[in-house]
């Protein structure tokens, strides 16, 4: 995991700023969905793509290696393997 090298406080409500140069270098928006995983005592963000990265169907959609895919998709990649 790289580090970024920002530092931001937590304020009163629970709410961090993600400054702007990071949010356009992740092409996150106004109104963008994140979602939040916990992993051996780390917070992480990642922007929401409920999507299949291949097709973008949203049906039957799985998690592999961290993407979400389709099973169409997912069938696809193992005949081609």
């Amino acid at each position: 995991m790289k580090s970024t090298g920002i530092i931001r406080r937590v304020d009163q409500l629970g709410r961090i700023v993600l400054p702007a140069d990071l949010r356009k270098i992740m092409n996150i928006s106004d109104k963008d969905a994140l979602e939040i995983f916990v992993d051996d005592g780390r917070i992480i963000l990642s922007k929401y793509t409920p999507a299949c990265i291949f097709c973008d169907n949203v049906d039957n959609v799985v998690h592999f290696k961290g993407k979400r895919i389709c099973s169409a998709c997912l069938e696809k990649l193992k005949n081609e393997l």
